[in-house]
């Protein structure tokens, strides 16, 4: 039976603003208080997807968390009507509405890690939703994007859906950003790469941003897909580079198949890990470990271009693709870089840049906009068929951002209580396009 990689991207929520939530993310605290543009955010992002499915591959959709988070609000002692909760949050505490109204979930990476039913051991697809717990205004997605996963993936005779891992820093899981699978085919076992940040039991840990994976929250994870031991690596990030900004792996290091494009400065004690990495894969293919060296791109240039936070895909005839945001071709490096990379002797072939500026000066990439998942024949049909982008889909999908975003938004606008009327309008009518039901808080009243 033929296994396909599915992105499901996430559709960029009305409230997209710039409100430098991110310590540690330098692209979104250098853009904090900027004017968005929510409506240009989700067509770039629209976009992206549409220009995926053009080349052949299985595209999905998964829907935005609804913001603002009165279920928070109120939670936090803010009483009354809606308009009333947030008019005084506007008032008393204007950064925890800011967090309340955070468009993050677009981040779909994050939202999840995802194992195969072809590395689990009852033969299903686990998911475990990342419980995002380094950041206040991502900690508050947990259960909303469990309810979405579960209305796109409910079919219990294929898929597992666990709970999110406690909300302790001992258990910091930020999802699939630190998870790369490395296979020869996607119809095979694969060897599960799980790259952590801090391991609570020692004290190699950057020093100046936080490690937002443990080692502790990776293991969990392993443990409740049912993973064979043997096909798990748990790797540390070099702290160092955590302090330059590269808060996921994913902004350091990214793969596909048999292929592992990374920076050398990517891993702590690098060459050990890149041994253990030769050691561990077992697919019949060549595995093809790509080093990219700091005389070629610096941990700079790449945190500015966000290389490595390109998507890596296979092509349908073959070879591979690196999906690039264009920003790639304004860092010198970085595009002699890439043009010399798809000349080279390795499976990856063509370059290709697009533009999702509105996300990258918001900290996310390609790569952050999208959760991969490996699915059979079976369970791709077993999946919610509305949420798979087709260009019918594509067009409704344009049409219903044309209708219902704003063109520009500030953070004064938050404190304008009919945002909320018009983002909690829109997703109620985009639950519909999509099949998914109650799955907001405002729904399930």
């Amino acid at each position: 039976m033929n296994y396909y990689e599915v992105n499901f991207d996430g559709l960029v929520g009305p409230t997209h603003n710039y409100a430098g939530l991110s310590y540690g993310n330098v692209a979104s605290k250098a853009n904090a208080k900027k004017f968005s543009n929510p409506k240009q955010a989700a067509l770039q992002g629209l976009g992206k997807m549409f220009a995926l499915s053009q080349l052949g591959l299985h595209q999905g959709v998964l829907a935005p968390n609804a913001r603002p988070d009165l279920k928070t609000l109120r939670s936090l002692g803010f009483a009354g009507s809606d308009k009333q909760v947030i008019v005084k949050a506007a008032q008393v505490e204007p950064q925890l509405l800011k967090a309340c109204y955070s468009a993050s979930s677009m981040w779909t990476a994050n939202a999840a890690t995802i194992s195969p039913s072809c590395d689990t051991q009852d033969n299903k697809v686990h998911f475990t939703p990342a419980n995002l717990s380094n950041k206040l205004h991502r900690a508050i997605e947990a259960d909303t994007t469990a309810r979405i996963l579960q209305s796109v993936f409910h079919d219990e005779a294929f898929f597992v859906h666990h709970s999110p891992l406690p909300q302790h820093p001992l258990f910091g899981d930020e999802g699939a950003a630190n998870h790369t699978r490395l296979a020869d085919s996607y119809n095979h076992a694969g060897l599960a790469v799980f790259v952590y940040g801090q391991d609570n039991r020692s004290e190699v840990r950057p020093t100046k941003f936080p490690a937002r994976q443990t080692r502790q929250a990776s293991e969990a994870v392993a443990r409740s897909h049912m993973l064979n031991p043997d096909n798990c690596l748990f790797i540390q990030q070099n702290p160092n580079v955590i302090d330059q900004g590269v808060f996921h792996n994913d902004v350091i290091a990214i793969g596909n198949e048999n292929v592992f494009l990374f920076h050398e400065q990517a891993f702590y004690e690098q060459q050990a890990a890149v041994k253990h990495i030769r050691d561990a894969y077992k697919g019949s293919r060549p595995l093809h470990l790509i080093e990219v060296s700091e005389a070629d791109v610096s941990v700079e240039d790449a945190v500015q271009s966000y290389i490595f936070n390109s998507q890596l895909v296979s092509l349908p005839n073959g070879g591979m693709a690196i999906i690039a945001p264009s920003e790639c071709q304004k860092v010198d490096s970085v595009e002699s870089y890439l043009s010399a990379l798809k000349q080279a002797s390795t499976p990856i072939n063509e370059v290709i840049y697009l533009d999702v500026k509105q996300s990258m000066q918001n900290g996310g990439g390609p790569a952050c906009l999208r959760l991969r998942v490996v699915l059979s024949e079976q369970e791709l049909k077993a999946s919610n068929q509305s949420c798979l982008l087709d260009e019918t889909l594509y067009h409704t999908l344009c049409l219903w951002v044309e209708k219902h975003y704003r063109d520009h938004l500030s953070e004064y606008d938050l404190a304008d209580p009919q945002l909320l009327t018009e983002s909690y309008t829109a997703l109620d009518e985009l639950s519909q396009i999509l099949a998914l039901g109650s799955v907001y808080d405002f729904q399930r009243v």
